[in-house]
């Protein structure tokens, strides 16, 4: 019969391991992160038009992945090497790429949406739906 000593000294090692501050606000920075798409996909599909579901869209996006991206930054800059750096370098790279596609992308499709002729909800004025309802 095998021996599984092994596995209750590894677990052991484990569970009296300590988090280091750096890796609790990266922690907390991914989860908050992850709220935020949350709410953006919260509010595509509770959104009335194509204009509202693109701000949201874009915006929590946008915000949520550099939340999630400086939460792991954050989680893999344990020791201070240059490995580190170039690591943490890498990742803002990453989250400045980010920030500069995501809102051109969002107003490009939402300037094609304009340009087709899609119309924004107004106040007491309900989206066009496509389809053949019938009348009563």
């Amino acid at each position: 019969m095998m021996d599984f000593l092994f596995l209750a000294e590894s677990s052991g090692a484990l569970t009296q391991a300590e988090l280091s501050p750096l890796d609790l606000c990266g922690m907390i920075l991914a989860c908050v992160g992850l709220l935020f798409f949350l709410g953006a996909a919260v509010g595509l599909y509770r959104f009335p038009d194509f204009y509202t579901r693109m701000h949201a869209a874009g915006k929590g996006d946008t915000l949520s992945s550099l939340l999630i991206l400086v939460g792991f930054a954050l989680i893999t800059f344990d020791d201070f090497s240059v490995v580190g750096y170039l690591l943490v370098v890498k990742v803002v790279a990453i989250a400045l790429f980010i920030m500069l596609t995501s809102p051109t992308s969002t107003h490009a499709l939402m300037r094609a949406g304009f340009e087709d002729g899609v119309e924004p909800v107004t106040k007491g004025k309900k989206p066009k739906k496509k389809g053949g309802g019938k009348k009563k």
